[in-house]
């Protein structure tokens, strides 16, 4: 049996927390995501399942609002902002450590408020998280760990948790809003778990080119953006298709973005 002291030294969550801190110097404000990635006080917070509802139409208003931009623009700029937090704790964590946090839309609390960001996003208390076999929390009795046999299954337990179970239903809900290709959506989740490796690669192990394939590969996602060096040699995201930040009133067009030849 695995003592109160064993189980607060595991943290199961504290190689994602602790890549979030080597990005952006905290790990307790980030714009996007709750302190720490969990929320302790839930009163404030909503399940992201709601988002196959009327939680949608209040996310596409806000970001309506936020960029003053038209419905189909709006929607893609959603995407691209909730995709970004919803998947780099998951991103990070199988980067740092082969932890997963399964990331379902009953596992996503999501919070609204006025100053930036559009949503934050945090774990509900008790998500499970997928590990292999010899991790140190295979063995530590938690209720929440869920062993998987080898990389492959925890590759797809987070396709399931993330893309199956959460962020294809709410694809399907927003193209079925505003037409939006879903080519268009899912070069968004490509770009953004490539940039989640390359802004955090000087804390984590390994090839970032490699961990960016193989989460690209599981997740389907593969031919939607390049890897390619920028001037000072390091990796950089070329997009394949664009979020439609060009067609805000003050044009924004992205670093990686496909038609920033034709500007």
């Amino acid at each position: 049996m695995t003592t109160a002291l064993e189980t607060r030294s595991l943290r199961p969550l504290s190689p994602i927390t602790a890549t979030l801190r080597a990005m952006f110097g905290t790990s307790t404000a980030i714009p996007g995501l709750a302190p720490d990635l969990l929320v302790t006080d839930t009163a404030a917070w909503r399940p992201t399942s709601l988002l196959a509802g009327d939680g949608l139409t209040l996310l596409l208003e806000s970001a309506g609002a936020r960029w003053k931009a038209q419905p189909h623009a709006a929607a893609a700029l959603a995407w691209k902002a909730y995709t970004y937090w919803l998947a780099l704790p998951a991103v990070l964590g199988y980067a740092s450590a082969r932890r997963i946090p399964l990331l379902t839309s009953t596992n996503v609390l999501m919070h609204f408020r006025d100053s930036r960001p559009l949503v934050t996003l945090g774990l509900h208390p008790g998500t499970p998280i997928a590990v292999l076999p010899t991790d140190p929390l295979a063995l530590s009795n938690l209720p929440q760990i869920r062993v998987v046999p080898d990389e492959d299954a925890l590759l797809a337990e987070l396709r399931r948790s993330l893309l199956d179970e959460h962020l294809t239903p709410l694809l399907n809900s927003i193209h079925d809003r505003v037409r939006l290709g879903k080519r268009t959506l899912l070069g968004s989740l490509s770009s953004g778990v490539a940039y989640g490796i390359l802004r955090s690669a000087d804390a984590l192990p390994g090839s970032s080119a490699e961990t960016i394939g193989r989460l690209h590969r599981a997740l389907g996602v593969e031919e939607l953006i390049e890897l390619v060096p920028d001037q000072s040699g390091r990796l950089d995201v070329q997009r394949k298709t664009c979020c439609l930040a060009f067609t805000l009133p003050t044009p924004k067009i992205c670093q990686g973005c496909c038609i920033k030849d034709v500007w």
